[in-house]
């Protein structure tokens, strides 16, 4: 693995920039001057998506299906496809210890959410979303009765910020950055964002949710996973404890050919 990403040493440059830019953030969000522009940008970037959702058209249905839970569990799927596919981005050879180290990172995103979650409820920072507070916003769950009752969507929450869902897919772009080239980085980035906008266009968050939560979470959790040895140390650790397991099911006429499982 490259050792750009796989770091047996600590790297304090990087470490301490990830740490400044989500604090310089924070305080953007935070700061009363800065927090009337993040405003002004959640207000308008909702507008301008959530209010063509109000003809119930097509740009109404392609995102009710995708603030549909079960999709998101489809779009898991599809990203972990793009990681595990051999010569996509990683070689053969690769795929298994990058996909222990994503493991190891996404653990520690989860860790700073448990965290920066208690701070969030203490200073009262909290809000509810978008489309809970604009007036006359369009609701899918209203436009779309049928498919909410059967389907779960996603278009409002009491506390939204930070942006859970960004989050995730933010810290999966980012670990990817690290490898991918050319149209892959742009096909990375591609589906980080489209995947983020559902929740945009119904208003279950605000931009800054995302832009500013999200960023922040997923800074935090890829400086301490890839900036220090932690990554290296977990996904090594991970793939020797499970290496009996990978050789059983090598042995298996499907499976043993992924790549994840054969190493090639």
């Amino acid at each position: 693995m490259p050792t750009a990403l796989l770091n047996t040493q600590w790297r304090l440059r990087p470490l301490f920039a990830c740490h400044l830019v989500a604090l310089l953030l924070l305080l953007s969000w935070l700061w009363q001057p800065t927090r009337q522009l993040w405003d002004q940008f959640d207000l308008q970037l909702f507008r301008l998506l959530n209010e063509p959702v109000h003809a119930a058209g097509l740009w109404a249905h392609i995102w009710a299906i995708g603030s549909m839970r079960p999709v998101d569990l489809g779009v898991g799927v599809f990203m972990l496809a793009v990681m595990l596919k051999a010569d996509l981005v990683f070689s053969g050879v690769q795929v298994r210890r990058a996909f222990f180290a994503f493991l190891a990172v996404l653990l520690l995103l989860l860790l700073f959410r448990v965290g920066f979650a208690e701070l969030v409820k203490t200073m009262d920072w909290q809000r509810p979303s978008a489309s809970l507070v604009v007036e006359d916003s369009a609701r899918l769950t209203k436009l779309f009765p049928e498919w909410e009752e059967r389907w779960d969507m996603k278009d409002s929450a009491t506390r939204s910020f930070p942006g859970d869902h960004a989050s995730v897919l933010l810290i999966w772009a980012m670990f990817m950055s690290f490898f991918a080239r050319n149209w892959r980085l742009l096909l990375v980035w591609a589906m980080a964002t489209v995947f983020m906008l559902p929740r945009l266009v119904a208003g279950a968050h605000w931009g800054s949710d995302a832009f500013v939560g999200g960023v922040l979470l997923s800074l935090l959790a890829l400086a301490w996973g890839c900036f220090t040895p932690f990554a290296y140390r977990a996904s090594e650790w991970l793939e020797r404890v499970t290496l009996p397991l990978t050789r059983w099911v090598a042995k298996l006429p499907v499976l043993g050919r992924f790549s994840l499982i054969s190493g090639r």
